[in-house]
């Protein structure tokens, strides 16, 4: 039997579990959800440690790889404040971490089960394949593996392409491109960079971090690098992947200090500057400098020594959807409406969260974009309804 609905959410992650709670709220509509896994939030869940960084301190468009002034428009309807807010009337504790990163300061399900009691009322359909969605007469037409959905309104949430072990997939896209919506295809993102032969040398450094200043393109980005067997990793570099795709990275390994400061010590290179000794010994080794007293330093060795503030090299490519912590890509914002999140061409189609074309910086970016563009959708669904409503009555 064919189920009915005003609103069907594709999607019961970050983004579909908001939309269907503000829904709710402000709303009488008949809502359903369908969700390929057999509960809710479950990226939601296991992001951060299990604590989720849910937003952070500043959010401009300028942390995200995505159009600005697209990106603006959504985070002016419902931003930062507004996301906070609404965890504080919740009794949703939060943490502020490094003095920018806000995570939970219990559990991340604690947001889950928020939603989810927001949300009551809520049809949810757990274990759902989605196979395809398409136009007739007025209606969506949704096709599962458990059976047909028909809906006035239908929300494409259905996330990105990382994190597979927990159900994510390309559907939204598949989706998108039976609609003759483009789309730029899936691709890892927030993820570690594999190296060349040439800088397999980081690899020996395994478990180590250092804080690193980043250059890639245009964009410079600051925090904690990690060198593991397979590459770099940290959250710079995470971040820094959202950027690069081909072509060389610049990194700064002193970005708070001035060599020339540490170059007049007796004491050895290796010791004297304000990085680890292993790390150290294995990039002068790598650079073919001697591990020798600052002040005994040729002018040519000083210069040579210049490039542990500015080491550019060719990352080999990065570490797959496996280790990705987002998907870069998605349906283009062409197609969408920065006030209301609904495709220009199809009333009533909106797409919100992972599956668009906007991915943000490590930091909570990513969330606060899920969030912010789901209210959008939402309020939108919800204004339309009521002037439908309005309509029907006279």
């Amino acid at each position: 039997m064919k189920k009915i609905f005003d609103v069907l959410i594709l999607g019961a992650g970050a983004s579909g579990l908001m939309c269907a709670a503000t829904l709710r709220q402000n709303s009488s509509l008949r809502i359903g959800v369908i969700e390929g896994n057999a509960t809710a939030g479950k990226k939601l869940e296991i992001s951060g440690g299990g604590k989720c960084n849910i937003t952070n301190i500043t959010v401009t468009p300028e942390h995200f790889a995505a159009e600005p002034t697209f990106v603006s428009d959504v985070l002016e309807r419902f931003g930062k404040e507004d996301l906070l807010n609404f965890l504080h009337v919740n009794a949703i504790t939060l943490e502020l971490r490094k003095g920018r990163y806000y995570f939970c300061r219990h559990s991340a399900k604690e947001i889950t089960a928020l939603l989810l009691r927001d949300a009551q009322g809520v049809d949810f359909y757990y274990g759902h394949q989605i196979e395809s969605a398409a136009y007739e007469s007025g209606y969506y037409r949704v096709t599962t593996d458990q059976g047909l959905f028909s809906t006035r309104h239908l929300v494409i949430a259905t996330g990105g392409a990382s994190y597979r072990q927990i159900g994510a997939s390309d559907i939204g896209l598949r989706l998108a491109e039976g609609f003759q919506m483009r789309y730029t295809p899936f691709m890892p993102a927030l993820v570690g960079l594999s190296l060349q032969k040439e800088q397999f040398w980081m690899k020996t450094l395994s478990g180590i971090s250092c804080a690193v200043r980043i250059r890639v393109g245009n964009k410079t980005l600051e925090e904690e690098m990690l060198f593991t067997h397979r590459g770099i990793s940290g959250p710079a570099v995470l971040s820094a992947s959202l950027y690069w795709k081909k072509g060389e990275i610049c990194i700064n390994f002193l970005p708070h200090d001035a060599l020339h400061v540490f170059l007049d010590s007796k004491k050895l290179l290796s010791t004297a500057l304000p990085l680890s000794k292993r790390f150290m010994k294995a990039f002068l080794e790598h650079i073919g400098l001697e591990d020798k007293p600052c002040n005994r330093l040729s002018v040519s060795e000083r210069s040579i020594l210049k490039c542990l503030q500015s080491y550019c090299f060719a990352p080999a490519g990065n570490f797959g959807f496996s280790k990705a912590e987002v998907s870069r890509g998605g349906i283009s914002l062409d197609e969408l409406d920065a006030a209301t999140l609904m495709s220009r061409r199809h009333p009533k189609l909106y797409c919100i969260g992972e599956v668009v074309d906007v991915t943000g910086e490590l930091g909570g970016y990513n969330f606060q974009w899920a969030f912010s563009s789901a209210v959008v959708c939402a309020r939108h669904i919800d204004a339309m309804s009521s002037v439908s409503y309005k309509k029907s009555k006279h």
